[in-house]
């Protein structure tokens, strides 16, 4: 029997997952750690800024550092949810969204380094490039699974494999700073780097363009035929080719779509975080997309409250890491238990309703079968 979540269950979702993963948390704390409360409410409080007093300069805010590593997470997971997002819409499980944002933060760095000029010219420039680029990438699986039905797992990850190893090719071979003591683009010129907004942190304007992105994803999902199209072929793909909808072309543009996305976050961690591009640059985040992307249900709008939660969560790892004795093993466990939870947190608000109305059909059965009997 189909039963549909009350408006209370449905409100009651978040706060039971979240409520329950913490308290999973501080019990598997208490296991490990000599200091359980010290140590688990500098995972909760760590990444907050710390406000005190002092006579002789009055209010002072303190942990910036911390407070400001969560923004610069959530705008780098913000671009990265929605490269994940926008391919799910259209049922296509993209992991590629390392590689498109590698090559993208090198070709900002790159026509940062050699188009000349202002501001206005050369930060546009800067995005077209890495725009184009993450596009361009994007479209390589997109049209791999719509011409050939290769599956588009196994080709983002290698293609993520080709992206890393040509971005330190280009690095090491043609762009190296050669009065650098280790492998490194030279410094962005000042007109490509987007200052700080926030002292002693790398939170620059890129914040601002969150929101903007946002609304135009879920906008562009939502209000266009191609968004239509993208979301016809993942909810019904057999509808889709029956009522003649380009199939093809909605695949190829959901993957094209978010190396665009993936694109801003290159340009993000090159022009504002690092404002120099490292050989080593570590991969992985495009996974940490991923998993915003699965807390936010692939719904745009919810994608920034995801990445923020996420951002707070890694940064709080952290501090707990450093502050206690916890080790980062069991730091990953706890966020990896609360990921778990609120990615999960359908189960139990709709389980109680369908057991509920279960329960009541089988009595209701029982008594009519008892009134039916002589």
């Amino acid at each position: 029997m189909s039963v549909a979540q009350s408006p209370l269950s449905r409100r009651l979702q978040l706060p039971f997952a979240v409520g329950s993963s913490l308290l999973i948390g501080f019990l598997i704390t208490a296991l490990v750690s000599q200091e359980p409360v010290r140590a688990y409410l500098a995972l909760i409080t760590g990444p907050l800024p710390e406000i005190r007093w002092s006579d002789s300069q009055g209010w002072q805010v303190h942990r910036l550092v911390r407070a400001g590593s969560v923004i610069e997470d959530f705008i780098t997971l913000t671009f990265l949810g929605l490269a994940v997002a926008v391919p799910f819409r259209a049922r296509q499980f993209s992991l590629g969204a390392d590689g498109q944002m590698f090559l993208s933060a090198l070709a900002a760095a790159t026509t940062s380094l050699y188009v000349g000029g202002p501001w206005f010219v050369v930060l546009p420039a800067a995005f077209g490039a890495a725009i184009f680029t993450g596009f361009a990438w994007g479209l390589i699986p997109g049209l791999l699974k719509a011409r050939y039905n290769a599956n588009e797992i196994v080709t983002t990850l290698m293609l993520n494999v080709i992206a890393v190893q040509l971005y330190r090719l280009l690095i090491v071979e043609y762009l190296r700073d050669p009065a650098a003591g280790f492998l490194v683009t030279p410094v962005l010129p000042q007109a490509a780097v987007l200052s700080a907004l926030i002292p002693n942190t790398n939170v620059s304007a890129m914040l601002f363009l969150v929101p903007v992105v946002t609304v135009f994803a879920w906008q562009a999902m939502m209000r266009t035929t191609v968004g239509y199209e993208i979301r016809t072929v993942g909810e019904a793909p057999a509808f889709a080719r029956q009522v003649g909808m380009p199939v093809t072309r909605a695949i190829v543009l959901s993957m094209a779509i978010g190396g665009a996305f993936a694109a801003l976050a290159g340009v993000h961690i090159g022009n504002a975080l690092l404002k120099r591009l490292p050989v080593d640059l570590s991969p992985g985040l495009g996974f940490d997309g991923l998993v915003v992307a699965l807390l936010a249900r692939n719904d745009p709008k919810a994608i920034p409250m995801a990445a923020l939660m996420y951002a707070y969560l890694r940064t709080g790892a952290q501090a707990m890491e450093r502050t206690s004795d916890v080790s980062r093993e069991m730091v990953m466990v706890i966020q990896a238990f609360i990921i778990l939870f609120v990615v999960s947190q359908r189960l139990l608000p709709q389980a109680l309703p369908q057991a509920w109305a279960s329960l009541r059909q089988r009595r209701f059965s029982a008594k009519r079968l008892k009134l039916e009997q002589p």
